[in-house]
Order: structure tokens, then sequence, then C-alpha cells
């Protein structure tokens, strides 16, 4: 695949300049409880962004697994994706804007071949607290972009995060590529849709004080993102991603098995979101942390995503019950696995999860049919009410374009603008619930969060200890109210094992042990025992948390430096979390 070359080229240069190739964390979040998925390349590095050390120094590059479910309405075009993979690389206090700005240009148009005339940039233009970034239009005309190829934006456009949160922040600057046969204008018009963004390089270089005031950070960073999908689609010269040699054998398949042909106006977008939701369920799935479909977080999200891959298979008349979902699937892993070593470990795991979730839809629709019956066997009128549109929706999964055929077929109308107010309604809770989910990043990690990570390592070494070796951590969810944390184990805990535990915990509180980080090379941290899974996620050098003869565990912090800063233990809940993974719910009081 054409992609594997952008990332081998990618890696290959910036470690020419003295990066050192980190390897892509988990799409599920290890150490930010903050948010649902990794949606971007930085996210993983947030603590070593903040000014923690990173074991392999200050220059680093990867390729990261990210998430998205923000742009999800807008899939089936030609650019959206709800999986992607991101090119980064990173200046931890090392280099700053002279070089980010001269590489991005290098790599472009030297090793990528793509002619200047192809590119455009933006630049922050400032506000009354911060001045506009000249400096990085300056370096793009020196490196060799026309000025009238350099557009001012403001700082919904081209400042990171955002002007509101406190924390590190900084202006940035967007790379743009004309994505069109018709004739490249001379001056860059960012509203125009043929320029489509590849790269975006952000520069750290303030400290947002809570005082509402901005000032310079003593130890400024890079942080550049490249999208795989566009960039190769680019490189290709496809206007259309799902024309990429990305997604090549995927869209063969489900043309085969759909006797359907992509070009075919009426049932291109159907195959994108086909192709989109599969590679996302697979990636979701064959991610360690085991998410299973649900009705909460994650699991909502991949629920959601089967149900419409279901939804638009029928639109395309493929057979729902036939294997076309394993086929499908199995391209996807067998195309990435050799990049993402989980996806073949857990392959048993993603066809079986799929499939039983593809059923248990199967009969969802069929109750929803029924209900779809009921409810116009007993209509006066010749429309459906936004009420019953909306149940079918949210209690039977029913798409409203479902019930609209649905209705059609029996010469009803369906209140659409009574049915989007509700939808809207029911999209702002969903909103503001998720908003404290991905707000994570710069500005999170209190005081309660590092107590509540440090205390996952202590339940973890009591776990342990009392049943067994085979106990490892499966994940964790913290807030500054309580921690979730789940691990290997097939039995229910009884209660004495449950005090037994408790009890060892609040004994190692009591210990005021002493919280080390130490650095080593991954193969030695193993040699001592300390406790991590699938070892080829970490780089080279890794970060180790000893806690005294406790505990002893690869991780990327934040943690509190005595054991006796923690409070007391206390164990709320204990459930199942998935088939193997039990599920324990504390507090730190």
């Amino acid at each position: 695949m054409a992609d594997l070359n952008l990332k081998e080229i990618y890696l290959k240069f910036f470690e020419s300049k003295g990066h050192k190739i980190i390897p892509s964390a988990p799409i599920i979040p290890e150490n930010d409880p903050t948010v649902l998925f990794n949606t971007a390349g930085m996210q993983p590095l947030v603590p070593y962004l903040k000014g923690e050390n990173h074991p392999e120094g200050t220059r680093l590059t990867d390729v990261q697994k990210c998430f998205r479910t923000n742009d999800l309405e807008e899939v089936g075009d030609t650019t959206h994706h709800t999986f992607f993979e991101m090119l980064g690389n990173w200046s931890l206090g090392d280099y700053f804007k002279e070089d980010s700005i001269k590489w991005s240009f290098e790599l472009l148009t030297k090793h990528l071949n793509i002619p200047v005339n192809r590119l455009a940039v933006t630049v922050f233009k400032g506000n009354e607290m911060v001045p506009a970034d000249e400096e990085a239009a300056k370096l793009w005309m020196d490196a060799g972009i026309p000025k009238e190829r350099i557009a001012f934006l403001g700082e919904d456009d081209n400042w990171w995060p955002n002007m509101e949160l406190t924390g590190p922040c900084g202006s940035d600057t967007e790379i743009f590529y004309w994505r069109s046969d018709e004739e490249i204008p001379k001056k860059f018009d960012p509203e125009n849709d043929n320029w489509v963004e590849i790269w975006n390089n952000v520069f750290m270089q303030y400290m947002h004080n809570p005082d509402g005031t901005f000032t310079p950070l003593k130890r400024k960073n890079v942080d550049t993102g490249m999208g795989v999908e566009r960039v190769v689609a680019v490189l290709e010269g496809k206007n259309d991603n799902y024309k990429s040699s990305i997604w090549r054998d995927i869209i063969a398949k489900i043309e085969d098995v759909s006797g359907k042909k992509y070009d075919d106006e009426k049932y291109t977008v159907p195959m994108r979101i086909i192709a989109d939701h599969i590679r996302a369920i697979v990636m979701l799935l064959g991610d360690d942390a085991k998410i299973m479909p649900s009705n909460k977080d994650q699991g909502y999200v991949l629920r959601r995503l089967i149900r419409r891959t279901i939804r638009y298979a029928r639109v395309l008349n493929i057979n729902i019950d036939s294997e076309w979902e394993q086929e499908i699937a199995c391209i996807v892993i067998n195309e990435y696995k050799s990049y993402y070593k989980e996806l073949e470990r857990n392959k048993d795991f993603i066809l079986d999860a799929f499939r039983n979730e593809k059923i248990k839809f199967n009969k969802t629709l069929e109750k929803g049919l029924r209900e779809f019956e009921k409810i116009t066997k007993d209509l006066t009128g010749d429309e459906l009410d936004k009420d019953s549109a909306f149940k079918l929706y949210d209690t039977y999964g029913f798409p409203i374009e479902l019930t609209e055929e649905l209705a059609k077929e029996q010469g009803l109308k369906v209140d659409m603008d009574g049915f989007k107010a509700k939808f809207e309604e029911h999209q702002a809770k969903s909103r503001a619930g998720s908003e404290q989910k991905f707000k994570g990043g710069l500005a999170s990690t209190g005081e309660m969060e590092t107590k509540y990570h440090t205390a996952t390592h202590l339940l973890n070494a009591a776990l342990r200890k009392i049943l067994g070796e085979h106990v490892h951590q499966r994940g964790s969810n913290i807030t500054v109210e309580r921690m979730r944390f789940d691990f290997t184990h097939d039995e229910k805990m009884t209660e004495d094992q449950k005090k037994q535990v408790e009890d060892l915990v609040n004994e190692y509180i009591k210990m005021a042990i002493p919280v080390e980080r130490l650095e080593m090379p991954k193969e030695e941290a193993v040699k001592m025992g300390a406790e991590c899974q699938f070892i080829e996620r970490y780089p080279d050098i890794v970060t180790v948390y000893k806690i005294g003869d406790v505990s002893l565990e690869i991780c990327g912090g934040p943690h509190v430096s005595n054991t006796s800063e923690l409070g007391h233990f206390i164990i709320k809940k204990e459930e199942s979390s998935s088939a193997g993974v039990r599920r324990i719910k504390a507090v730190l009081e």
C-alpha cells in the first residue's frame, strides 16, 4: 500500500533530522481519562508537552492511530474518516518555528515531490492579546511560498487548543494542497474547498494564565500532524480519498458482496460509509482495551458504527445474514496487521464481536419493524409524528432514512421538522456530556486525577497479590470523583477478597512509600519484572514507576511523590466488564 511508503518516507526523514521513532499509542487512552479516544498524535504526549522529560529525548516522530466521531455525519464525502492515521513530529523544548517550517517544506517538495505551486499556508493574524505570526509568514516566504499564497486567519483557524483554555498554547500554521484539475489560482482563498489541509504545525510558545494574560513559555514546543489518508490521495493524484490505494481492496470487496459499482452515484456514499466504518470498527475492536458494543462511552460509539454499517448495507441490498462483514473486516486486518500487531492478536475477538452485534441488531430491526407496523396501524392522518419517528431512532436504532423509506411505502409522510428538533435537542445533550469527555489535553489532569492514577498501581499490585499473577490491567477511567479499573479475572470477587484488596491498598498508603520515576531500556524493564502488556507498544527507552517493593510498572504518569498523599481507599463496586474482565469502582477519601 502506498500509505506504508508515505509512513516510511516520513519517519525516515525525521529520523535523519535527529528524531526518535516511537510506536503508536492505543486508540483507547491509557493515561488520559478525560477523553474517550486518542483523537490526535499529540494526545498521548501531553505529559511531555507539559514539561515532563520523555525517555527518548526532545525530538520525536511517529504514526498515531486516531479516532474521531465529531465528524461522523460528514463521513461519506471524499475526505472525512472516523479512524485515521496521523503522522507527527515533535520538538520538546528543542527546535522551533524555523526548523519546523523549513523541514516541512523540504519533505513536501523534495521527498514527496509536491509542486510548490500546489501549496498554500495559513498563519495566525493576531488579536488584542497575541500579535500576528509575522515570523512564520516570513519563514514560509524564505522557504519558497509566495506572499499571495499565505493567508492570515483568526483564532478559530490558527490557534491551539483555543483561546478559552488555560495552559500551554500557541499559534499554528496549516499547509494546504490544491486538489483539483481546475487551474490553480495565484491567490490563496481558504474558503475554496479545492484547497485541502494536509499538515498542521502548532507552535506552543505561550502560557495562558488563569488571570487571562499570555506570557511566553520558557520551554517552547512544536507539535505537528499530517493525515495519512489525505496525503496518500494527493500523492496518487486522486480527488477522492476512497479511490486511493488505501481503500482499493476494501471498496472492491464491497462491490463484490453487493453486486453494485462504486462509480454509480446512487451507491458511492453508502460504499464510502461502509468502508470507513468497517475499518474503524476493526481498529476499535482490535485495541487491547477490548471495548465491546454497549450503550455507554466507547461502546456506544462502536455500536453506532456497526448499526450505521448495517443500515447502509441494506441500501446496497447486501444479504445481511451472509458473512459479508467478516470478509471486509479480514481485508482490513490483513492490510494493517504488519503495522499494528494487536489486530492479529485480537482477530477472533474482532470477528466474533462484530458478528454478534450484527445478529443482535438484526433482531432489533425486526422488533422495530413490528413497532412501526403497530404505530402506523393506529395512525389517523397521513403523517408519522415526531415522537414516533424519534422513538424508532432512539429505541430501535432506526436511522430516519429507514423510517422515511418505510413510511413512503405506505403513502405516509414523516414530521421531519419535528424529528430534527428532537434530534438536535438529543445531540445537544450528548455534546454536553461528550465535551466533558473530549476536553482533555494540556489543561487537564489535576491533583485528584494524579492521586487516582497512582492508586491504580497500588490496586493492580493488591489484586495480583490477593487473586493471583494472572491479573493484569485492562484499562482505567479516572475523574476527580472516582476511579474505574478493569482487570483480567474470570470470577466475581467475594466480599472477603474485596475487603482484603481494599485493606492491602490502604496498608500501602499508610506505609508512606516513595514513588520513584526511572528511565531504562524496555528490555531491562521487562527483566526487572515491570508490569506491562504488549511490550511492542513502548519505545526503546521507557519510563518505569517504582513504588517500593509493591509495584513496578511501565507508565507515562502523572503520579504523586509518596503513597501517603492518597488518603483512604474504598472499593464501591466490583462487577463484570466483559468476558474474562472484571471492573472495580473506587474512591479516595
